[in-house]
C-alpha cells in the first residue's frame, strides 16, 4: 500500500512540475501517460472474447468539447492492447486540453474503434499481432521505435515479445514500461494482464525474449495521412515474420 501511494503521489508531482516547466517535451509526455496509468482502474480480469471488444469500443465515445469522452470502467474485462490503447488515447486528450495539440473532429472519429481487422485504421494496427504500434508510430512519425532497455523511460510504450516469433506463433504483451528494478533483473510494466486484468506487473528481464519500445513525442502527427491498410500487420494473423523483418517495419535500423 505504502509503495502505491509512494508511486501515485510521485506521479502527480513530476506531471504537475512537467507541465509548468514546457508542456509538449517527451519526459513531460511520458509523466502524463503515467498519471493516466496511475488513473486507471484496477483489475476486472482478463478476456480476448468478442464482448471484452464491444465493452471496450462502447467505452469511447466522440465528444464536440474533448475530443473522446472515455470511461474505463466499462471497458472490463480487458486485453493488453485495448489498455494500452486507452491510455494513448487519455494522453491525447490531456494534451488537446493542455493547448499541445489541436485535433479537428474528423482525426477524433479515426480513433475510435470500429472493430476495425488487424492493419486497418489506427486501432486495427495498434491491435495487430508483431509490432503493431510500432508501425503506426513509424507510419504517422508519432516518436521513435527502439529496442534497447537502456534507452527506454518509464512511460515508454512497449510490445514484449515473449517467445521468438513474429506473427502468426507469437506471444506478445502490449504494455506501458515501468522501468527496471536493476540491469538484468526484474521488468515492471502496467498493462491488462492475465488473469486479473489493469494493473502493474513484474517479470524477470529474461522472460522477455525480444522488446520493442516507442516513446510518443509528436502527437500532433496523429492527424498525418495513414494509407488505410497496413497490409504487413495484416499479413501476421496467418503468417510468420522475422524480428529483423518487424524493425525494418518500424524504421528501426540494425547492424
Amino acid at each position: 500500500m505504502w509503495r502505491t501511494f509512494t508511486f501515485v503521489a510521485f506521479i502527480f508531482c513530476t506531471t504537475t512540475l512537467f507541465l509548468q516547466a514546457g508542456v509538449g517535451s517527451e519526459e513531460n509526455i511520458n509523466a502524463i501517460i503515467l498519471k493516466e496509468v496511475s488513473g486507471m482502474p484496477r483489475g476486472g480480469g482478463y478476456s480476448t472474447r468478442s464482448a471484452s471488444l464491444r465493452a471496450f469500443a462502447s467505452s469511447i465515445k466522440a465528444s464536440p468539447a474533448e475530443g473522446l469522452i472515455i470511461n474505463s470502467s466499462v471497458a472490463k474485462p480487458s486485453f493488453c492492447s485495448a489498455a494500452t490503447y486507452t491510455i494513448f488515447l487519455k494522453t491525447l486528450v490531456k494534451l488537446q486540453k493542455n493547448s499541445v495539440i489541436s485535433l479537428s473532429p474528423q482525426v477524433w472519429d479515426t480513433l475510435l474503434v470500429r472493430n476495425q481487422p488487424d492493419g486497418v485504421g489506427i486501432w486495427g494496427r495498434w491491435n495487430a499481432n508483431g509490432p503493431g504500434t510500432g508501425c503506426l508510430f513509424h507510419e504517422l512519425s508519432l516518436g521513435p521505435n527502439f529496442t534497447s532497455f537502456s534507452d527506454a523511460k518509464p512511460g515508454d510504450f512497449a510490445k514484449f515479445f515473449w517467445n521468438s516469433e513474429v506473427g502468426e506463433f507469437e506471444h506478445g504483451h502490449s504494455v506501458i514500461y515501468l522501468g527496471s528494478e536493476n540491469r538484468n533483473g526484474t521488468v515492471r510494466f502496467w498493462s491488462s494482464n492475465i488473469p486479473g486484468g489493469y494493473g502493474e506487473k513484474s517479470v524477470p528481464r529474461t522472460r522477455i525474449a525480444r522488446a520493442i519500445f516507442s516513446r510518443l513525442t509528436t502527437p500532433q502527427n496523429i492527424g498525418n495521412h495513414l494509407a488505410p491498410k497496413n497490409n504487413y500487420l495484416a499479413s501476421l494473423l496467418t503468417k510468420r515474420s522475422t524480428f529483423q523483418e518487424a524493425l525494418q517495419h518500424c524504421g528501426i535500423t540494425t547492424k
